[in-house]
């Protein structure tokens, strides 16, 4: 839980002054860095955890326990509640702390988990489920999609890298005109496949078999009678599931299919008449607009409409089947992720709206290609199975007295105004919140927060994960700044940014950005700056990059200006901005870059704790790219590895085995294994650089003035220069100051 300054204003009137949002970023499920301590889960039994009377605030580090030990206040609705008799202790007379403080991870941890009893359980836990629905269309087989889709998931599920968590269940859905379910019990030798033509009236033909544990799904064939015969000594048993069998058949079964309506909606009536009394997770993969059966869509895309006012009108779902759906996934505690592979417009404004209803993530794989696209999928597909996953989620934030939460931004569905409902939820999603002041705060108390998620892990265990914050309250505007967080502020203004686009323009939105920027600024330099020259530009020491994130903002994909930018990627990138956490939004908006030719020890070694030693980061513009060198530049989505056209042999032969840039193969998605110290440091620093983000980001090749489309995707990510219709980062703080400027003399 992150807020945006850590040192709330006492008044609205204070808070309006200082124009920095009061705001919170809630990762729920975040997974630790290295440094941190595993999260302790607490029982409490069939009572349930502790909780506030009046406000429902879970124990936790900030009550107050008074009289003894026999009451405690709470820190959010201060009100004084009784303390259970089972859980009564003394006080110690010194600390006035429990005698068993050390004992109760609640009242020593910010987060911590309890293990929710019988009331909190609309429905016997169990362990997720998960459906794959597996778009078998003429595009589908041609593009590679079939053949690549059903390796990544035997991939995921028997490689033996992590596999999904035990206990889960996996079943599988094929679709283009008709419907097809598979019955994979164990006694088997071979998937049956069950066709359901009818699309009117959807059903499940199975009553077992179709959900299946993986790594039960097994058959032996036992060859001993045969090798007998031909005087084998030691007889082979080949066991296979029927799973893998039935993966690997798949491109062959629909190899001769000419058909190319992908009836996707039928498709997810289906999944959902599987999962709704279960809960879990489907995942999607399409590669065609849906324009027949339940539904069905037609090509709105116009680009009279990029660029316009009227843009905004394809930012929303067109049926209102997929919003209704939508509903009754989240409902049903069903998570959906979709992997699209279009050729043309395919509406992620609508088909998207199911992952943006239950918590899920959409990918898009652009004309589709094996070779080039194929690592990056499936690195998505295990990226989207592995993490962290819980399920059936309920999120609710709890502020103490003073302040109000007015409005959420993040990708999940609600039924009233205090709930969010999340059909799944993994370790990278995160939420913003918005507060405001309801009446006046204490200086000398603190003001609390409290985020409290009820959900259901991967392994079937139905848990309350609560965070808990606390911060001072302050009349000094000065302090606002100085505890502000930019990263955060970041976050949350392009969420919220992002909430704006439904009903203002996207010229609106951007002007808004720019503004709050000026805003920001000018109310420092006017009420919290010391004084100094009316000319200088002053910015608080904790917004010192404001200006630059500001202007990168205004150029990422979500909010740049142009008619270029189609609409499914304008939504596609405004929903992903939407569920971003802060540390992958900081890199995504300004990409970070590492020069790579001049690796002197100790750059690309391990250091005493195990990490690969970086070069010094270098700012992202061409103007600092020498073209004899070799750059790395990643945000957190893919990286590009730039050669400069005067790149040295030695370099070309250390790191790729050829003699010359023209020779240099950009396909390569993986940098070869050759014995030297070059070699093995670059690729040491690219592997920290994938570890260290949380999603698969596959290497792209670029040579200078050798490959012109490569060039111009890097030269987007070159974010201080001028392009992409906005100022290059020195003319844009430039304007800043003008404006900064104009608003000073303006008050004065």
């Amino acid at each position: 839980m992150r807020l945006t300054t850590y040192n709330f204003p006492c008044s609205d009137e204070l808070a309006n002054l200082a124009a920095v949002p009061l705001g919170v970023i809630i990762q729920p499920l975040a997974e630790l860095a290295r440094e941190e301590e595993p999260l302790e889960t607490v029982d409490f039994g069939e009572s349930g955890p502790i909780r506030c009377t009046r406000c429902k605030a879970y124990i936790n580090p900030f009550f107050i326990f008074i009289e003894g030990g026999r009451k405690f206040r709470c820190n959010l609705c201060s009100y004084e509640n009784e303390v259970p008799p089972e859980m009564f202790m003394n006080l110690d007379m010194m600390s006035g702390r429990r005698l068993d403080y050390d004992r109760r991870p609640e009242l020593r941890r910010g987060s911590v988990e309890f293990v929710a009893s019988k009331e909190y359980c609309a429905r016997p836990p169990t362990p997720a489920s998960y459906v794959f629905a597996i778009d078998v269309s003429f595009a589908a087989v041609q593009s590679g999609m079939l053949a690549k889709c059903a390796q990544g998931i035997w991939e995921c599920l028997y490689s033996g890298e992590k596999g999904l968590p035990a206990g889960t269940k996996v079943g599988f859905i094929t679709f283009d005109r008709t419907i097809h379910f598979f019955n994979l019990t164990s006694s088997l030798e071979q998937a049956q496949m069950l066709v359901v033509p009818d699309i009117s009236d959807i059903f499940v033909p199975l009553n077992a078999g179709f959900l299946v544990d993986p790594l039960e799904s097994k058959w032996e064939i036992s060859l001993r009678p045969l090798l007998h015969a031909l005087c084998v000594a030691d007889p082979l048993i080949f066991d296979r599931s029927v799973i893998e069998n039935l993966l690997a058949a798949l491109p062959t079964i629909f190899e001769a299919n000419r058909v190319n309506e992908p009836l996707l909606g039928a498709a997810v009536q289906a999944a959902f008449e599987a999962l709704k009394d279960k809960g879990g997770k489907l995942c999607i993969f399409q590669t065609a607009l849906p324009t027949s059966g339940p539904g069905a869509l037609k090509n709105r895309e116009d680009v009279k409409l990029l660029g316009t006012d009227k843009e905004r009108a394809l930012y929303e779902p067109q049926e209102y089947f997929w919003k209704k759906i939508g509903q009754d996934y989240s409902q049903a505690g069903v998570c959906v992720d979709m992997f699209l592979f279009p050729t043309a417009y395919i509406d992620v404004a609508t088909i998207g709206a199911l992952s943006a209803l239950t918590g899920g993530e959409t990918y898009t794989y652009v004309n589709f290609d094996t070779a080039r696209d194929g690592p990056k999928f499936v690195g998505d597909l295990k990226h989207c199975l592995y993490r962290t996953f819980g399920y059936d989620a309920l999120l609710r934030v709890r502020v103490s007295t003073g302040l109000k939460v007015v409005e959420y931004y993040g990708n999940f569905y609600m039924r009233n105004a205090t709930d969010i409902e999340l059909a799944g939820l993994d370790s990278t999603k995160a939420v913003g919140i918005a507060l405001k002041h309801d009446g006046k705060l204490d200086e000398k108390a603190e003001s609390s927060i409290q985020a409290a998620l009820l959900y259901t892990t991967a392994t079937g265990e139905r848990r309350i994960r609560v965070h808990n914050i606390s911060v001072p309250n302050t009349t000094l505007l000065g302090n606002v700044f100085r505890y502000a967080d930019m990263d955060t502020t970041l976050n949350y203004l392009a969420k919220a940014a992002v909430a704006q686009t439904v009903n203002a323009s996207l010229k609106t939105v951007r002007d808004g950005l720019a503004e709050k920027c000026i805003r920001i600024l000018t109310a420092y330099r006017k009420h919290a700056a010391s004084s100094t020259s009316p000319g200088q530009l002053i910015l608080p020491e904790s917004f010192k990059l404001y200006p630059l994130y500001s202007l990168c903002l205004l150029k990422s994909k979500a909010f740049r200006a142009g008619a270029e930018m189609s609409s499914d990627i304008r939504v596609h990138n405004m929903r992903m901005l939407k569920a971003i956490s802060v540390p992958e939004s900081i890199p995504l908006l300004y990409p970070r870059m590492l020069p790579i030719h001049d690796l002197s020890s100790p750059i690309g070694e391990p250091d005493a704790r195990g990490l690969i030693k970086y070069p010094t980061p270098i700012r992202v513009s061409y103007e600092r790219l020498d073209p004899a060198g070799a750059y790395l530049v990643e945000n957190g989505q893919q990286i590009m590895l730039w050669l400069g056209r005067a790149i040295p042999v030695e370099f070309l032969r250390s790191v790729f085995g050829v003699e010359g840039l023209d020779a240099v193969d950009i396909k390569l998605r993986e940098l070869p294994p050759l014995e030297n110290t070059v070699s093995e440091k670059v690729r040491n620093i690219i592997g920290r650089v994938r570890s260290e983000r949380p999603r698969y980001m596959q290497l792209q090749i670029v040579r200078q003035q050798t490959d012109h489309m490569l060039e111009v995707e890097f030269g987007n990510m070159m974010v201080e220069d001028q392009n992409l219709d906005n100022m290059s980062y020195v003319d844009y703080l430039c304007a800043v100051h003008r404006h900064i400027q104009m608003e000073m003399s303006s008050s004065s």
